[in-house]
């Protein structure tokens, strides 16, 4: 277990929020706020550390049992709440997870399907029309990732060291394939899609936008500025698309050739 978990989901959320009180009713490990967003009302969700935690695999940030569901609830309330409504309130996903939980008690009692209920509600929401916006400040990794922030209509992120994107950490993938973790590492700086950098998931051409501050760890006034000013940019861009076509840039040619193929033929 990391003794020092990442603080980036919770002190990004803060800077962006004012600080502002969380909502009631979620556990200490999934922080849900309500807070202006370009002139609209907006939630942020963010999943953060909890040592005090009755499921020893999720204390430092990761997305387990407790995590999925309150992500869904959380995303629910806001659909229920606007259902009639014209203006659908935007979702901000401050994202900072190093995994899911893996865990006996996890597997045993369905984390599949919590994880599962995080990704139906932010798709049912994208869907509805609210506009969802993934911003990572720090590790977007596996299957917490695919959870809380990958349905995002935008995803944007901080262009800093400590960003890392991946579909596993380095030591699951140097057992899946059979290496050392430096060989991963030696791995990566040729096959990009292997690659943890930020950098190398922007070529990918999944990110809507990649920016710099001066320190991801404690924003300054102008770090907390540049990602307001990001985060309206994507809203303003989704406007009323509600599906993820905007990541089949000219730069996946291949992906594009492949969808384009399977309609023709479906």
């Amino acid at each position: 277990m990391n003794d020092h978990p990442s603080q980036r989901g919770r002190t990004w959320l803060d800077a962006l929020t004012d600080k502002a009180a969380p909502v009631d009713g979620y556990p200490a490990s999934v922080r849900v706020v309500d807070a202006p967003l370009a002139g609209h009302s907006a939630r942020y969700i963010a999943v953060v550390p909890d040592p005090d935690s009755a499921f020893v695999r999720a204390r430092a940030g990761e997305v387990g049992l407790e995590q999925g569901w309150a992500i869904a609830q959380a995303v629910r309330e806001v659909c229920a709440a606007d259902r009639d409504s014209e203006d659908k309130r935007p979702i901000v996903a401050v994202i900072d997870v190093p995994s899911q939980a893996y865990g006996r008690s996890e597997e045993a009692f369905g984390i599949h399907q919590a994880l599962a209920a995080a990704v139906e509600a932010y798709a049912q929401a994208r869907a509805a029309g609210h506009p969802v916006i993934g911003l990572i400040v720090g590790k977007a990794m596996s299957g917490a990732f695919l959870a809380h922030g990958y349905q995002a209509n935008r995803l944007i992120a901080l262009d800093d060291d400590g960003v890392e994107v991946h579909a596993m950490g380095k030591q699951a993938a140097a057992r899946v394939t059979q290496r050392t973790v430096e060989g991963v590492e030696t791995l990566a700086k040729t096959i990009t899609p292997m690659a943890y950098d930020i950098r190398s998931f922007d070529s990918l051409g999944l990110l809507y936008r990649l920016f710099r501050v001066e320190n991801a760890q404690a924003p300054a006034p102008v770090d907390i500025e540049s990602a307001r000013t990001a985060l309206a940019d994507a809203l303003a861009d989704i406007a009323d698309t509600r599906d993820l076509g905007s990541r089949l840039n000219p730069g996946r040619q291949a992906s594009v050739e492949v969808r384009k193929r399977l309609r023709a033929q479906w």
